[in-house]
C-alpha cells in the first residue's frame, strides 16, 4: 500500500471522530450541539482563521455551506461561544479522537521513522509565576509526512515525562523511533521496545557513562585488527544554501565498552556521525552519538535516520510556525491553546495530504476561496 492510500483522508470520518468528543457542558447551556462547533473551528483554522473571533466569521460567511451537512437550526455559535467551549474541553478527549482518526488512516508504521520532539507555544504564556508556556510533545510520521499524536507536557515539568504518555498512545509496531537527547532515558528505551519499535537515541552530556562508554568503545575498534567487521561506515556529502555538508557515519557493533548495557532495553549497535560543515572559507567539525535497538545495523540506514529525525523540524515545526503563525496565536484562556494545537494538527495531516502543489499557507488561502478544493482537501 502506498503512502497516500495509507493517510487518505474521508469527510464523513472526521465528522465521526469529532462526534465522539464528550461536552464539557450542563445540558441547558447546549444552544449548539458540540460537534458543530468543533467541526465548523476545525475547517475555519484549516481556512486560514487564527481566532475565535475569525472562527465565528467564516462560519457566518459559509453559512449556507456548512448547512449542507450540520444542523445549524440555531444558527452559528458566537466567537464568546467557541471561547467558552474550547476553554472547558478536556484536551485529552480531543487528543484522543484526533489519535483515533489517525490510527484509521495508517494501517501500518513497520518502516517508519516516528521523530518525537517538543514545541513551545509562545504566546500561550500568561499569569507570571502561575501559568507558563504550553509545550507540545508531538510525533511525526516522516515518511507519511503526518502528525501522529500529540500531549502536554505537564506544568512543572518536562519532555522526559511526556513522551512515555505519547508513545502510549502510538501504533509503533515496525517503527523506528527517534528522540534528541533529552529524550534518552532507560524508561524511554524500554518503553519504545514494548510497543514492539526499534529506537534511535541521541546521546549528550545528560548521560556521562554513557557517552564516554560510547567514545571507548570507537576508540577500542580503532584498535583492533578485526576493525573492518565490528564498524561498518558510510558517508554522504551535500553542497547548497551557501554551504557544503561532509557526513561520516560509523556503526560500532562491539559493545563489550558500554559497562551498563543491560540497563538499555535491547541495545544492539553505537553510533558516531561526524559533520563537517563549510560555510564560505570556515569549516567546524561536530562528534554526535546514539544508540540503537537494531543488531546488525548499517551505517547507510542510521545516517538515513538520523538525518530523518529533523524532518519534524521542517516538516511539521517550521510549517506551524510559517503557515499557521502558531507563535502568534493569542488563543490562551483554559485549555483553549492547547486544543487549537491540536486542531492545527487536525488541519495539518488534511492539508498535507491536499491534491495541490501549492506550499500550506496558500492551501489555507485557497480552501477559504473555493469550495471544491476544500472538499477535495477533505476527501483525499
Amino acid at each position: 500500500m502506498s503512502a497516500r492510500e495509507e493517510k487518505k483522508l474521508l469527510t464523513v470520518e472526521v465528522l465521526e471522530f469529532l462526534a465522539q468528543v464528550p461536552d464539557p457542558r450542563v445540558e441547558r447551556t447546549r444552544a449548539h450541539p458540540l460537534v458543530n462547533i468543533l467541526v465548523i473551528a476545525l475547517l475555519a483554522v484549516l481556512c486560514g482563521a487564527d481566532s475565535f473571533t475569525g472562527i465565528a466569521a467564516f462560519g457566518r460567511s459559509k453559512r449556507d455551506f456548512l448547512a449542507t451537512f450540520l444542523d445549524l437550526e440555531s444558527g452559528i455559535p458566537s466567537h464568546d461561544t467557541f471561547g467558552r467551549v474550547f476553554a472547558v474541553l478536556d484536551p485529552s478527549a480531543l487528543q484522543e479522537a484526533f489519535r483515533l482518526w489517525v490510527a484509521s488512516l495508517v494501517e501500518a508504521t513497520k518502516g517508519e521513522v516516528v521523530a518525537i520532539d517538543g514545541k513551545a507555544l509562545r504566546r500561550s504564556f500568561r499569569d507570571a509565576g502561575k501559568k507558563g508556556f504550553i509545550h507540545m510533545v508531538s510525533a511525526w510520521g516522516v515518511r507519511l509526512g503526518l502528525v501522529l499524536g500529540q500531549v502536554q507536557t505537564e506544568q512543572k515539568s518536562n519532555e522526559i515525562t511526556a513522551i512515555p504518555r505519547l508513545l502510549e498512545l502510538l501504533q509503533l509496531k515496525g517503527a523506528v523511533v527517534t528522540i534528541d537527547a533529552a529524550g534518552c532515558q532507560k524508561e524511554i528505551a524500554a518503553k519504545i521496545v514494548n510497543r514492539g519499535a526499534d529506537y534511535m537515541l541521541a546521546v549528550k552530556d545528560n548521560q556521562p557513562t554513557l557517552h564516554a562508554d560510547i567514545q571507548a568503545a570507537f576508540a577500542a575498534a580503532a584498535d583492533d585488527p578485526n576493525f573492518d567487521d565490528i564498524v561498518d561506515f558510510a558517508e554522504t556529502k551535500d553542497r547548497g544554501h551557501g554551504r557544503s555538508e561532509h557526513r561520516r557515519c560509523h556503526v560500532c557493533h562491539d559493545l563489550s565498552a558500554i559497562t551498563r548495557k543491560s540497563d538499555w532495553a535491547k541495545l544492539g549497535s553505537v553510533v558516531m556521525v561526524e559533520v563537517d560543515r563549510t560555510v564560505g572559507e570556515k569549516t567546524s567539525t561536530e562528534q554526535r552519538f546514539y544508540i540503537s535497538s537494531q543488531k546488525g545495523l548499517r551505517a547507510k540506514t542510521a545516517l538515513s535516520t538520523i538525518r530523518s529525525h529533523w524532518g519534524i523540524e521542517n516538516g511539521l515545526h517550521w510549517v506551524l510556525d510559517v503557515a499557521f503563525r502558531e507563535d502568534d496565536c493569542r488563543v490562551r484562556a483554559g485549555n483553549a491553546a492547547e486544543n487549537f494545537a491540536v486542531l492545527r494538527h487536525f488541519t495539518m495531516n488534511l492539508l498535507k495530504n491536499a491534491p495541490s502543489k501549492l506550499g500550506i499557507k496558500t492551501r489555507r488561502l485557497q480552501a477559504g476561496w473555493d469550495h471544491e478544493f476544500l472538499l477535495r482537501t477533505l476527501c483525499g
